[in-house]
């Protein structure tokens, strides 16, 4: 007989591995809980093999970066995805969370408009534009 403080369908011990929406959901959470600065997601599909989404954000200094990219972490993993990758947080200039389907940049503002990656990204080029045939057109 099932107890009745137990739910039916038991959700929680077989958890459903989280979709892309998901995983852009926790991410952006999580940096608008944290107070991250101009935050954007460039949809990667079709650009780069790395992953399908990137996820931008920016921190006011180097500690409040750190602290966006440790909780960061910590809130992708309490939603069941696991262990992140993690670059340069210990300067906390630039930090790269690697969440597979996801690739999040955390930077201060001088840092980020220094590599502006968002330009870099949401330009409208394919990798077939670099095949030989197409270069030695140009």
């Amino acid at each position: 007989m099932p107890s009745k403080n137990m739910p039916e369908d038991n959700a929680l011990s077989s958890p459903e591995p989280l979709s892309m929406n998901n995983l852009l959901e926790v991410i952006t959470n999580s940096l608008e809980d944290d107070k991250a600065e101009e935050i954007i997601s460039i949809n990667l599909k079709g650009k780069t093999s790395i992953a399908d989404s990137m996820v931008i954000a920016s921190g006011r200094s180097t500690r409040q970066v750190a602290a966006i990219a440790d909780h960061l972490v910590t809130n992708i993993k309490k939603a069941g995805l696991g262990n992140c990758k993690v670059e340069g947080l210990e300067k906390a200039d630039w930090v790269l969370v690697d969440a597979g389907d996801a690739i999040i940049h955390i930077f201060r503002p001088e840092v980020r408009s220094f590599y502006n990656l968002e330009k870099m990204w949401t330009m409208d080029v394919r990798p077939d534009d670099f095949t030989p045939d197409k270069l030695l057109s140009s």
